[in-house]
């Protein structure tokens, strides 16, 4: 911030009225962005089978006691961590898809394109079949769904550094390489289910929708370490994502180590996916579509968009979570159908507006 607030000052040494106007909407659009977040999030609480006021709910969190005896239980089992996964998630995928697009330099960069959370699905897939059938006994313990998720989803990112690095790919080749693994690895999630039988089935494709149902406070509290770790990493390297954004010759010559930011960053944004994706199941187009909503109102400089994208995730997960328990109530969709829907056109939207400029 003292870089571009001493490259903007005038000779009185203080900062022209355009340049904190155009500061000043950026931070207008965060802070708004972050009231529409708590509202959706109490909003969220009150919507199920069992309906509640949002003066219940307010009082049910401050410990303030309610007629409703079993309100207490619902908030804190079942709702809360519900929309608790729901903004972490949108924050995890938001953020890795903000800094894949920036040192990919391409706007299709995301962890669902790269194949990070086709990966996941392979992972999650294999391991419901080993313990179902007994194949490897010894690795029968809890979370293992989950560590397999997550250990091919490393694998598929570990690839595509190696693919990088033994051709010296550009970040266009990167993405392409993600698509063909996206492609073999969903082919091999779906070979598993053909051999699948009548029980193993229906929890296969159940994991790859994506739920937020599956969210626990054990899997919160890995979930939001990993993400709020992931995150101080993105916004400790925020100049190094604008210097990129200028091309890596730009940025070489201001002093970046290009490769090594890239390296690290493709590594952190699979962990944050992983984390995510390995609990709560494939959900897409967030990390997508994400930073190109936030873009829209707070430009491409890396200071802003980084935490405009994580508040923008968290708002449409959690307002797709809330349309998830609203469409065909009292059934409850998966997640990750909601924002495939609302994504892909979303995404066109964008795509055709943007080009019409």
């Amino acid at each position: 911030m003292e870089y571009y607030s001493q490259k903007y000052e005038d000779e009185s040494g203080t900062l022209p009225e355009e340049y904190r106007s155009y500061i000043g909407k950026k931070i207008s659009f965060i802070l708004i962005s972050i009231f529409l977040t708590g509202g959706i999030f109490l909003y969220s609480l009150s919507v199920g089978n069992a309906e509640l006021a949002i003066t219940d709910i307010i009082r049910t969190i401050l410990g303030i006691p309610t007629e409703l005896t079993h309100s207490k239980s619902v908030i804190w089992n079942l709702r809360i961590p519900r929309a608790i996964a729901a903004i972490i998630a949108g924050i995890a995928l938001s953020i890795s898809g903000v800094v894949l697009q920036s040192i990919l330099r391409n706007p299709l960069g995301s962890p669902y394109t790269l194949g990070i959370s086709h990966a996941a699905a392979f992972g999650a897939t294999l391991s419901i079949l080993a313990g179902t059938r007994n194949w490897l006994p010894m690795l029968d313990i809890p979370y293992m769904t989950t560590l397999s998720a997550f250990a091919f989803s490393l694998i598929s990112t570990l690839t595509i550094l190696a693919i990088a690095k033994y051709k010296n790919a550009t970040p266009e080749v990167l993405i392409l390489v993600g698509v063909a693994l996206s492609s073999l690895l969903t082919a091999a999630t779906m070979l598993l289910q053909f051999f699948a039988d009548d029980s193993e089935l229906p929890e296969i494709v159940f994991w790859t929708f994506g739920d937020l149902g599956r969210a626990y406070w054990e899997s919160i509290y890995i979930m939001g370490f990993i993400t709020l770790l992931s995150s101080a990493y993105f916004l400790y390297n925020r100049w190094n994502y604008n210097a990129i954004d200028a091309g890596d010759e730009v940025a070489r010559g201001l002093g970046v180590n290009v490769d090594r930011v890239r390296l690290i960053g493709m590594l952190v944004a699979s962990l944050a996916t992983a984390a995510a994706v390995s609990f709560l199941g494939i959900i897409g187009f967030v990390g997508l579509v994400c930073p190109h909503i936030a873009r829209r109102f707070v430009g491409d400089d890396q200071r802003f968009l980084i935490p405009s994208a994580c508040i923008v995730g968290a708002v449409l997960l959690l307002a797709s979570d809330v349309a998830a328990r609203l469409i065909i109530a009292p059934y409850v969709l998966p997640v990750g159908i909601i924002t495939a829907f609302m994504g892909a056109p979303l995404f066109l939207y964008l795509l055709i507006r943007g080009y019409s400029h």
